[in-house]
């Protein structure tokens, strides 16, 4: 009898240690292992990959939203967005510019977002295209900054470091996580309109340098960058918004040129590369960049080791809709190799990719292994930069336009 006593007790012990497979970050667990074989040591462990966990108890819809970020109208919260967080649990919004009114506003508008969102299990992440120049979506009572080829022209690492940090200062101001910058492309062609000064220069070794440096004053303040527009806009005339770009360049020629920012920043750890739609007709003469899955798998995971968040340019823009259907062209890009798709207008463009991605699924067309890997990938990158709910309680454009006047100054 003493001897069952004992026997359930230490059952139980081990019972009350050795159960708990879940905490609230990605590192592995460690769980005693029980097997039968009396023979093996009592300290022999498994791990347990707690994201893996979470994403194992997630709808297929909760998947789906984690892949897919949206724009919304109006400078508050609306119908369609409420339902596109509450509903279809959008991983993501973007604001521009016919979001933001001022500071205060646009401070209530993603308090509003991250409070809607806090019913759900992930936070949101919170984009802007903010690099300064003619591409900027801070409120007017905030000091411009001047466009890269401006910066470039001191050549200047530590500035453009600077340049960077008090972009994502400023950006941490109102609760944004995500920039859509710096642009890596190389302004080969003077002709291209849509690149131009948003573009460090036409030398390589000056994107190189001050594109990364960037890039890491904007991670400084634990915003995270998205480098663009992979494989490179720089030598085209077509303006993606409006129609399809061809580079007519083969692989070697990209890896000579176009490609040596992304490899750059790749080997400086990016977690996050955006894909252009652009045909590069002698690598993939069939789909743009953002649909190929010779450009996303075969140049950036396979060739160049990218092991971070892909994201699409927005499929809303010309390049796409004139030619694609929005929902096949989502579908296809996934497949591909993207983990998020970029849908920046239109609900019901919005709609579409999201029930076009579900119907892929439910089909096999996608293959929920294939979901998987992509939500793991954008789950780890929150993580990472500890996205969150948090609000703001207030704002002081003081603080920041005084450090840009100061920075500018120099």
């Amino acid at each position: 009898m003493q001897k069952l006593i004992l026997s359930l007790l230490i059952t139980l012990g081990f019972l009350l240690t050795g159960c708990s497979i879940f905490n609230s970050n990605s590192n592995p667990i460690i769980i005693p292992s029980t097997s039968p074989d009396d023979t093996k040591p009592q300290s022999q462990v498994e791990e347990v990959d707690a994201l893996q966990l979470k994403i194992d108890g997630m709808s297929l819809d909760e998947k789906i939203g984690q892949l897919v970020i949206v724009g919304l109208d109006g400078y508050s919260l609306g119908t369609d967005i409420s339902n596109l967080i509450k509903e279809f649990k959008v991983g993501g919004v973007i604001l521009f510019s016919n979001n933001v009114k001022n500071s205060n506003q646009l401070l209530g508008l993603i308090n509003s977002l991250k409070s809607i969102n806090s019913q759900n299990k992930t936070p949101l992440f919170i984009s802007v295209d903010e690099e300064g120049g003619r591409v900027s979506r801070m409120p007017n009572d905030i000091k411009k900054l001047p466009s890269s080829q401006i910066i470039a022209k001191k050549n200047d690492s530590n500035l453009s470091f600077n340049i960077g940090k008090v972009i994502g200062e400023e950006l941490n101001l109102f609760g944004f996580n995500m920039d859509f910058a710096p642009v890596l492309d190389i302004n080969s062609n003077p002709n291209n309109s849509v690149i131009g000064d948003r573009s460090f220069g036409n030398n390589v070794n000056i994107v190189n340098k001050l594109g990364i440096k960037t890039m890491e004053g904007i991670i400084s303040n634990n915003v995270i960058p998205v480098v663009k527009h992979f494989p490179g806009h720089g030598d085209t005339l077509v303006d993606s918004h409006v129609g399809l770009p061809v580079v007519n360049k083969d692989l070697s020629k990209l890896n000579e040129f176009e490609l040596l920012p992304f490899k750059e920043a790749i080997k400086k750890k990016i977690d996050t590369i955006m894909v252009s739609h652009i045909l590069l007709n002698k690598v993939d003469a069939t789909n743009p960049s953002s649909m190929s899955k010779a450009v996303i798998t075969g140049i950036l995971r396979e060739s160049l080791k990218f092991q971070g968040v892909v994201i699409t340019d927005d499929m809303t823009m010309g390049a796409i809709i004139k030619y694609f259907d929005i929902g096949d062209a989502s579908v296809k890009s996934i497949n591909a190799g993207s983990d998020i798709i970029l849908v920046c207008h239109g609900y019901n463009n919005e709609l579409k990719v999201i029930n076009s991605l579900k119907a892929a699924v439910l089909s096999n067309v996608i293959k929920e292994s294939r979901l998987d890997e992509s939500v793991y990938r954008v789950l780890k990158l929150k993580e990472k930069f500890n996205i969150n709910n948090d609000s703001i309680d207030s704002v002081n454009t003081f603080i920041i336009n005084n450090k840009i006047q100061n920075l500018l100054s120099r």
